[in-house]
Order: C-alpha cells, then structure tokens, then sequence
C-alpha cells in the first residue's frame, strides 16, 4: 500500500510546471518587446508591401482581416467552454469539436499576420494619441501572449490554471487591439469597406 498522496487534478501543487510557464511567459514577453521595438525603431513606409485580392486599402483589409479573426477568436473561446463542460449544455461536446478548436485558431492566428505585418511595416509602433498608443500595446502583447500560449499548450505538467488563463488573456489582448483599430475604424463615417 502507497502512502503517496495524489493530489486531484485541479489542486495540482506548484512545481516544474509553474516554473517552465514563467519561463515561457519570459520568452512571450521578449517576443512582445522585440516586436514594440522593431515597429518603434523602424522607419515606417506608410504603405502597403502587398493587399490581398478584394481589397483596394490598407486600412479596410486590416479591419475586416481582424474583424475574422476575432469572429473566429469567439468560437475558440465557446469551444474551449463546452468542451471542458463550462457551458450550460447538457449535450457533450462532440468529438469533432476539439479539431475545429485547433483549427480555428490556427486560422485565426494566420489571418493577424498580415494586419500585424502592416502594421509594423508600414506604420510602426504609434504613440502620437491614447487610442494608437493602446493599439501598438495590445498587438505586441498579442503576439507575446500567443507564444506564451503555444508554448504552454505543448508542454507537461502545466498548472491547471494556465491554459484558461493564458487563452483569455490572449483573447483578451486581440479584443483590446481589434477595438481600438477595427471597430474605431467600421464607426468612422464615410470610410472605404474594401
């Protein structure tokens, strides 16, 4: 007979786990301050590298490039939900949930690169008012939170807590840089959509 106490899974005590996820959010927040570094650093062109068919602007292709990537950010956020049984549903997730959740999100990931591209390239890290200042801040930290995320979702013995955390706040983060270009952008009248 073992004398060994298990703790259950939601009580996991603090350990190698807890450590290797500040090593991991160090590394976002190196990814975070490159990239703030770079886009201040660099001389910003002020236009286009390329747009992608469709669109005639920057600006809109940005927005509605952003605008689906949260759309898609919202499903991952309900599928992360029902699938660990936070939903008020009673029918279970199905077991073709968890690949759409992958795979959203790899979409949605993918469609940020050329907004934060643009962004970088050919605006730079904007400070000259409180709503860009917010915006440079929240991209950056995006793609630092992502790396923190992905890193962390790959990795054993990780604190219960850090998967729901390091998702909502990397929600969180694309929300905060979505509101403060895209949705500032879709209430400005008279503006081109495409």
């Amino acid at each position: 007979m073992s004398t060994d106490v298990v703790a259950p899974p939601d009580k996991r005590p603090a350990g190698r786990g807890t450590v290797a996820l500040l090593g991991f959010a160090v590394v976002g927040a190196l990814v975070a301050v490159s990239l703030g570094f770079y886009g201040k650093t660099h001389a910003p062109t002020g236009r286009p590298l390329a747009l992608i068919v469709g669109f005639t602007n920057l600006t809109p292709m940005k927005a509605w490039l952003a605008t689906a990537a949260v759309v898609l950010a919202i499903f991952q956020v309900v599928s992360a939900l029902w699938m660990y049984g936070r939903l008020p549903v009673k029918r279970k997730a199905p077991a073709v949930l968890s690949q759409l959740h992958r795979w959203s999100g790899a979409v949605a990931f993918v469609a940020t690169l050329p907004v934060a591209y643009h962004c970088l390239w050919s605006l730079g890290f904007s400070t000259f008012d409180t709503r860009t200042a917010l915006h440079s801040l929240f991209g950056c930290a995006f793609y630092g939170a992502f790396t923190t995320k992905m890193l962390a979702l790959r990795a054993n013995k990780m604190p219960s807590w850090a998967l729901p955390i390091s998702g909502g706040l990397l929600f969180a983060l694309l929300i905060g840089a979505w509101a403060s270009a895209a949705l500032w952008y879709f209430t400005q009248s008279g503006v081109p959509l495409r």
